[in-house]
């Protein structure tokens, strides 16, 4: 059977996980692959604009990734040394050798900030807006505003798919919240054995058909009592379900079987089990999402790791995270290069603040929420340079502050969604999404 994963948070508080749908009966036979998909694939053209992006989860070290500061004391600087990339006068991390042959298709990001007060949280991240103060059912992620304002490129696909499974940490398993748009923007979270459902087994197209035409005829009954449009969002979800069962469009999509072995290698595997209360570091994931979008989903989200290193932060960096981080992302900004998507599909990878210039008694860096860092490429963007600065410790903003909300902006532009888009939360009340910030100019 079917089950669809959806998060949803109409009064600002953590929810719970819960099944939405379960449809079919399972037999024998599924569909055929869609010739459609594979032609697509052969062009490498999406067709839309589509957003990946890469939480870092527990916020990775900014001065150890793409802001080393050699000039610092040693209790600062650390024992990572710089290697140059390909673009002159950028250097980067010595243990992310790849990411340094593709900068040329990138853009550090060194003076990020905008977290409040340090606290574990991916919202920040997902919707450029903090946890506090905000308006009836919260501030909806980048994913479920696209859903709501844009809809679906396929009907076959989701708009928004989350490949982030559950976390002991609650929010560093979080694909992002509708927010007040409601469940039926919620993220498409087709983790563990839910993908074997994606295609009908031994059920005729028209008798899910029927199925739906009943549904419907019944939630009509009950739509002049749901207050919050639950109903409204449960109905969506029941839609793009039956969208997803009667094609293959999606489940071939998740097939990485059907990836030239070549391809696969540039990714790797990395790790499918979680880091501690964090999340996999999937290299097949960044592959995975390049397919998503292909497929025709609008913004991927993907949860990365547990870059948390309150002690052995050096090792912990070096041994366990920066090597796949560095294989699945370098090859996801070149693959997409590789196959003309480079204009279509931008990319951002971040976490949720910095880590302390200076590193503790048990050789860690503990939680910095003045200044972090992050990586965007794609987008069709001015790639090649570096926008922001710290001081020469790496504490403080030098040059160029970029809000969460700046990049949003960006990223909004780039969707075709005005920066200064509103939509109504719960109370009817109209919201600018991203308050007054406005793109990243030096990205245009």
């Amino acid at each position: 059977m079917l089950s669809v994963q959806s998060q949803t948070s109409l009064s600002g508080q953590r929810p719970t996980r819960r099944e939405i749908l379960r449809i079919g009966a399972l037999g024998t036979t599924g569909l055929c692959l869609p010739d459609l998909l594979r032609a697509e694939q052969a062009r490498g053209v999406a067709g839309h604009k589509a957003v990946i992006m890469i939480y870092m989860v527990g916020a990775p070290p900014h001065q150890d990734m793409y802001d080393l500061k050699m000039d610092a004391p040693s209790e600062i600087r650390g024992e990572f040394q710089p290697i140059p990339t390909n673009v002159p006068g950028i250097d980067i991390c010595e243990h992310m050798p790849r990411l340094a042959r593709v900068m040329d298709k990138c853009v550090p990001l060194r003076s990020v900030y905008g977290s409040p007060n340090g606290a574990h949280d991916s919202f920040i991240c997902y919707t450029g807006n903090t946890v506090q103060n905000q308006p009836a059912g919260g501030w909806p992620s980048l994913g479920s505003v696209v859903s709501r304002i844009q809809g679906p490129a396929n009907a076959a696909v989701p708009p928004f798919v989350g490949l982030a499974p559950d976390a002991g940490h609650p929010p560093y398993g979080s694909p992002g919240l509708p927010g007040f748009l409601g469940v039926g923007h919620a993220a498409f979270r087709p983790s563990g054995p839910a993908r074997a459902d994606m295609v009908l087994q031994g059920i005729q197209q028209d008798r899910l058909t029927d199925r739906r035409i009943l549904r419907t005829a019944l939630d009509r009954l009950r739509r002049d009592l749901d207050a919050d449009g639950t109903i409204d969002g449960i109905d969506s979800i029941q839609r793009q379900a039956i969208d997803i069962l009667t094609s293959s469009r999606l489940a071939a999509a998740f097939d990485l079987s059907q990836e030239p072995a070549h391809v696969r290698a540039s990714y790797g595997k990395g790790h499918t089990e979680k880091y501690g209360d964090g999340a996999p570091r999937n290299c097949e994931h960044f592959l995975l999402a390049r397919r998503l979008v292909e497929a025709g989903a609008r913004v991927v989200t993907l949860n990365f790791g547990r870059w948390d290193f309150h002690s052995q932060n050096f090792s912990e960096a070096k041994n366990t995270h920066l090597p796949y981080f560095d294989q699945g992302l370098a090859a996801l900004i070149e693959d997409l290069a590789t196959r003309g998507l480079s204009d279509d599909v931008a990319v951002i990878a971040w976490g949720e603040f910095g880590r302390t210039p200076k590193i503790n008694k048990n050789a860690g860096r503990d939680h910095w929420p003045q200044v972090g860092g992050g990586l965007i490429a794609g987008g069709g963007f001015r790639t090649g340079q570096v926008i922001g600065a710290t001081d020469r410790l790496g504490a403080e903003v030098a040059e160029r502050p970029i809000h969460f909300g700046e990049v949003h902006a960006t990223l909004h532009r780039f969707l075709g969604i005005p920066p200064q888009a509103t939509l109504n939360d719960l109370t009817g009340r109209p919201q600018y999404l991203l308050g007054a910030h406005r793109p990243l100019p030096e990205l245009a």
